[in-house]
């Protein structure tokens, strides 16, 4: 366990007035002399991922692995990854917020694709600040640089999508409801929803029930209780058991049992 005292990892608030285009940056270094390898957990974000000193890889469920160089950007993150440091790597990751995404790179979806972000964009400049970055010397100085530099490309949220970001109500339909609150009809909610969420409500929910399993987990781990898996399946509104372990092999490709054994090597970047 003596590595992990050489992996040194955290997440980073956002500054108020942007708390509605990111959820919030994540750092972590190798100071090892051995590569780690981590699994991130599903999140339904977008990632923008800097990369310095050695080449971080990501493993996908298809065992693809891939380099990333400088920059990458990366989601919907609907399925968990592994994700390597090796000695001497440091990342530092941006989170988009519901449709900050779209709102940043215009109307393009690229799905599980991973991608150059300057490619999204026709022009160089997430390089160019790459190598900005690598010229100051503390992680919260880039922090505060990237969302200088984010400024200028952001557009306004439309009325449709700051009702799908807020639409709390558990009982009513959200595409519905907000379908008759804008005068439009549920198909172009949906649209909407899917084009600059990256993600359909159904997929949402479906994920939203899978994290409060996981949340209750780390609860009682915490507590160093024994995990009572039928509490869980009722209370987050599972079927049955296998229903439960369904999800979880969806979204992780593990059982609940397994997610257990292996949890100190699974990021929730949703855990506060």
């Amino acid at each position: 366990m003596e590595l992990r005292s050489e992996y040194n990892e955290y997440r980073i608030s956002v500054p108020k007035e942007f708390e509605n285009i990111f959820t919030h940056f994540y750092f972590a270094a190798n100071t090892s002399e051995s590569s780690i390898t981590k699994t991130l957990l599903p999140t339904y974000q977008t990632i923008l991922l800097f990369c310095f000193g050695e080449n971080a890889t990501m493993s996908t469920r298809e065992k693809t692995i891939i380099s990333v160089d400088k920059c990458m950007v990366f989601g919907p993150v609907r399925q968990a990854f592994e994700y390597t440091l090796p000695a001497g790597c440091s990342i530092l990751v941006v989170n988009f917020k519901d449709d900050a995404f779209f709102r940043f790179f215009g109307k393009i979806s690229i799905e599980q694709s991973v991608r150059h972000p300057d490619e999204l964009l026709e022009e160089n400049c997430f390089t160019d600040l790459w190598h900005q970055l690598t010229r100051l010397d503390s992680v919260t100085k880039q922090v505060n640089h990237i969302l200088e530099f984010c400024k200028p490309y952001l557009q306004d949220q439309d009325i449709t999508s700051q009702l799908l970001s807020s639409f709390e109500n558990d009982l009513l339909n959200p595409i519905k409801v907000i379908a008759e609150q804008t005068h439009q009809t549920e198909r172009n909610i949906q649209r909407k929803q899917k084009e600059q969420f990256g993600y359909s409500l159904k997929e949402l929910a479906r994920y939203n029930r899978f994290l409060k399993a996981i949340q209750l987990i780390e609860k009682e781990t915490e507590k160093q209780n024994q995990v009572k898996w039928f509490t869980i399946i009722d209370e987050c509104g599972y079927y049955d058991q296998s229903q439960l372990i369904h999800d979880f092999k969806h979204f992780i490709n593990i059982s609940p049992a397994q997610y257990l054994k292996f949890q100190q090597e699974i990021c929730n970047p949703k855990s506060k």
